[in-house]
């Protein structure tokens, strides 16, 4: 089985709370490691969660735009550092950044050592071939003697790293980025790709992409916001914001402009 998620039931009991926001678009003074400034760690490699613009500077994405609207609530400023993902909780514990906001998935290991938001998205895991492929599995389960591509240090190569162990014959072949694993797919140098399903949307969610999604998984996944142990104050008032989001529409309308599809009402509590 994958790691472990944590229901939504059981997250309400863990999050932690404290601290106090004001809300209303006032200055949060003392809040954040630079005044006046969300500092976000961020992979920005991960579409459509967080990546760059055409332009190869500007962030785009979910994540991106779920911060902004975070720190104008605040009345922050905004600034994301790009962090690779295998140095990017380190970040938030030595105070790089105040906060992660980079498709964190939130479970029970992860609450032991970090604070976290209320989720706000839905995700599961996804299996992704070229379409035409002459690939017969239509589930992780099946995919012995095969080369799989995911990104390294995530949930999905958790996932397959614990099938393998329990004897599925495959070679998995990690990547820095999740970017990597669909161009090594689509040059014929891996055979599927096992990633978040909100990654596989945006890769082979249209009629006219080269990809398929052939199998999602039933068990859910949640995504929050993650915080340095101990920073109450600052995880309580962002998520006194997202469960504003929640109740305006914020988040739904978001979602819809992304994914063409709601996949955050279903987390709200």
């Amino acid at each position: 089985m994958k790691a472990k998620v944590v229901i939504i039931a059981v997250l309400a009991a863990l999050i932690l709370a404290g601290g106090v926001y004001a809300g209303g678009n006032k200055q949060s003074g003392g809040l954040t490691i630079k005044q006046g400034v969300l500092m976000v760690g961020m992979e920005i490699g991960y579409p459509p969660m967080e990546y760059f613009d055409t332009d190869g500077r500007t962030p785009i994405g979910f994540d991106v735009e779920l911060g902004k609207a975070i720190a104008d609530k605040m009345g922050l400023k905004v600034e994301f550092v790009d962090t690779a993902w295998d140095g990017i909780f380190a970040g938030v514990n030595t105070r790089k950044y105040d906060c992660i906001i980079s498709s964190v998935t939130i479970t029970e290991p992860r609450l032991e050592t970090f604070n976290f938001t209320r989720p706000y998205i839905n995700n599961t895991q996804a299996l992704v071939l070229p379409k035409g492929s002459n690939i017969r599995a239509r589930t992780p389960y099946e995919l012995n003697g095969l080369q799989v591509a995911v990104q390294g240090e995530t949930t999905s190569d958790e996932f397959m790293s614990e099938l393998a162990e329990e004897g599925l014959n495959i070679t998995i072949r990690r990547y820095d980025k999740v970017i990597n694993c669909f161009d090594e797919l689509r040059n014929g140098r891996v055979d599927v790709v096992v990633c978040d399903s909100v990654v596989a949307y945006f890769y082979a969610g249209s009629a006219t992409s080269p990809y398929d999604i052939v199998w999602e998984d039933d068990a859910d996944e949640y995504l929050g916001i993650c915080f340095r142990k101990g920073n109450d104050a600052l995880s309580k008032a962002v998520d006194d914001v997202l469960a504003g989001f929640f109740a305006d529409g914020t988040l739904l309308r978001l979602s819809q402009s992304i994914f063409h599809q709601d996949l955050v009402s279903s987390v709200r509590r």
